[in-house]
């Protein structure tokens, strides 16, 4: 258990910015008065949403986005990248930083971000953490790159302030999966059935502990069958050298999911983006006309009944499935928490309206 407590002492800096009302496709861009690169972005509710990226930058908007407040910079946080945030309302969120050891933290507000709390420090030295999802205010994981040769998944039970690292079988690292993307902080993902998926380089799936259950807990030689250990499943995406594989995980459902990736050192590359699983992630199928580029983050839109991928040279739609996706837009994003969509040097978006089912 690992827990460390420090308060900021910076101000509440209120930074209101208007909306600009210029267009990407279907995404009316927003001015969140930053130039930092985001790629946090957690859309709560009730026009409430926060976002998060460079320089130790947290952004929150009670407005949909009419403006955005600049947040007070957590302790110690000006060289840091913040690349997952998650909150629960206007006032309670955790952001996560990535980097080198000590350069990935987790810290936490109560109070609308004029306060917060450090709560995580990486312990390792050689560790890079990827992603933080929470399943509810309390319960939580974090995802970060093999230590000792094994995934480390970590997991809260008290909201963020203590702990606790997983010794269920099946993290080693393999061959092929040598790390996790930390590009958008979805490729850790939650199933609604409290299965804990995550996506790594070449193409593997690590699929996944009922986390309701001890085995996050269980030792490393506990029998598969007691242990519910993670199993290691192929994604037909783009997977050979380390810059290549799965980037976001998304569903829809227990069953109805999508995956994108591919090579993001060939974002103009749409061959191996974007695959499909309709029974839980154990099988995927590439899709036939995939998105056309490299996409870092994907998404579902409950309203449109439609998926929504985004990488570097543009986003995509699919309308059955994610067996085919068509065009949106050519612009530069890292993140999707829908409706909002962001990107590097301070983009920012709201979908607007959607281009009519084919």
């Amino acid at each position: 258990m690992l827990a460390l407590t420090l308060f900021a002492a910076l101000p509440f800096l209120a930074q209101n910015v208007r909306a600009q009302d210029v267009k990407s496709g279907p995404w009316v861009m927003q001015n969140g008065g930053t130039t930092a690169s985001l790629r946090g972005i957690h859309a709560v509710g009730g026009g409430v949403a926060w976002a998060s990226g460079t320089g130790g930058t947290v952004l929150r908007t009670e407005d949909s986005g009419y403006m955005w407040q600049s947040c007070a910079m957590p302790p110690g946080a000006e060289k840091l990248d913040f690349r997952g945030i998650w909150a629960w309302d206007a006032n309670n969120a955790v952001v996560m930083a990535s980097g080198p050891g000590d350069q990935s933290r987790v810290y936490k507000t109560t109070d609308g971000c004029s306060h917060w709390t450090l709560e995580l420090t990486n312990p390792d030295k050689d560790g890079f953490w990827d992603a933080l999802v929470f399943q509810d205010r309390k319960t939580g994981f974090l995802l970060g790159d093999p230590v000792s040769g094994r995934f480390v998944v970590m997991k809260t039970v008290d909201g963020g302030q203590s702990w606790s690292r997983s010794k269920a079988q099946g993290l080693e690292a393999t061959p092929e999966a040598k790390g996790a993307f930390a590009a958008s902080n979805t490729s850790l993902v939650i199933l609604p059935n409290h299965r804990l998926l995550f996506g790594t380089g070449g193409g593997v799936l690590y699929h996944g502990v009922h986390f309701e259950s001890t085995v996050l807990d269980a030792p490393a030689n506990t029998s598969p069958a007691t242990s519910g250990a993670f199993e290691h499943l192929s994604v037909p995406l783009a997977g050979k050298g380390d810059a290549a594989g799965i980037f976001s995980l998304a569903f829809a459902d227990a069953l109805h999911g999508v995956a994108v990736g591919g090579d993001y050192q060939k974002p103009n590359e749409s061959v191996g983006t974007a695959a499909w699983t309709s029974d839980g992630g154990k099988t995927w199928t590439a899709a036939v006309k995939p998105p056309h580029g490299y996409r870092s983050s994907v998404a579902w839109d409950a309203d449109a009944k439609a998926w929504i991928a985004a990488g570097t040279n543009g986003s995509d739609i699919s309308y059955d499935g994610g067996k085919t996706w068509a065009k949106l837009d050519d612009g530069n994003w890292n993140a999707l928490s829908l409706p909002w969509i962001v990107g590097p040097k301070g983009r920012m978006a709201k979908l607007g309206v959607l281009p009519p089912k084919p």
